[in-house]
């Protein structure tokens, strides 16, 4: 509901300043007869018109805006099979990738990012490491997990998995006190 007032608000505001910037522009350039008396001479003249001409291709810009319909509202990949169509969510494809990659031991913090290739999806991880497994064999594992997942409950294929480490995390060390 705020969406579509906030859409009428902008099409009033943009028609509004459209027409007033017309009048402004019409008015300084001598198009409607008015007695107009401007101190600073051709100098104010010109800088009044500019800033009419920018209010009214502002005003064009959120006319356009207003008008225009939403496209999808979120990205997706959509694929056909022989029942109909099929859409998936990028937001539910990182969610896959992240699922898998959580299952990794020794990977914290996770992020992903998708993006859609003619080769098929690539996927990036990124991960903070708790620092006690080796890092090749882990980022490995990492892709080789959210490839086979995301391909397997998808059924898109995966072109390639990159695994970015940001960083290690510090293990808290704590000191056991006898009295």
């Amino acid at each position: 509901m705020a969406k579509i007032l906030d859409r009428l608000l902008l099409f009033i505001y943009s028609l509004s300043i459209g027409i007033l910037s017309v009048i402004a522009i019409l008015l300084l350039s001598g198009v409607i007869p008015e007695n107009l008396k401007i101190k600073d001479g051709p100098t104010m003249y010109i800088a009044a018109i500019s800033v009419a001409v920018v209010l009214f291709l502002l005003s064009i810009r959120f006319f356009y805006i207003s008008l225009r319909r939403d496209r999808a509202s979120m990205p997706s990949v959509d694929q056909r099979t022989e029942y109909g169509d099929i859409q998936i969510s990028m937001e539910t494809i990182e969610n896959l990738s992240l699922k898998a990659a959580g299952k990794v031991k020794g990977i914290r913090d996770l992020k992903s990012r998708i993006r859609v290739s003619q080769a098929g999806l690539e996927i990036m991880i990124r991960a903070v490491v708790d620092g006690e497994h080796s890092l090749p064999l882990l980022t490995t594992e990492v892709q080789r997990q959210v490839h086979d997942f995301v391909q397997e409950t998808t059924g898109i294929p995966v072109a390639d998995v990159s695994v970015y480490i940001a960083n290690l995390t510090q293990s808290p060390s704590f000191k056991s006190r006898v009295e």
